[in-house]
């Protein structure tokens, strides 16, 4: 049980590191530090403290990233639509 819990959060944590972004990435990182944070406390209240932190990290970095990747098209798409359009017009 405590293999496959390991093998879910080692994925988890990869993959939340496969993103594009700057937001994403930093999102991955304080999503799983602070889902394996939480997790160890929720954890720990039935015994399994370890368990719960592998889980909630990788929970916490995979929600962070697609959070943080949300963010990164955003800005993009802003960026981008600020390439095409050229600056605004002056008003005098």
């Amino acid at each position: 049980m405590k293999k496959g819990i390991l093998i879910f959060a080692t994925a988890g944590l990869l993959l939340s590191g496969v993103s594009c972004g700057p937001n994403a990435q930093t999102g991955a990182v304080l999503g799983g530090l602070g889902g394996a944070a939480v997790g160890g406390i929720i954890g720990n209240q039935s015994g399994r403290g370890l368990e719960g932190a592998a889980v909630g990290g990788a929970l916490g970095a995979g929600s962070g990233a697609l959070i943080g990747n949300a963010q990164d098209r955003r800005n993009q798409g802003y960026y981008d639509q600020r390439y095409y359009e050229g600056p605004p017009p002056r008003r005098y």
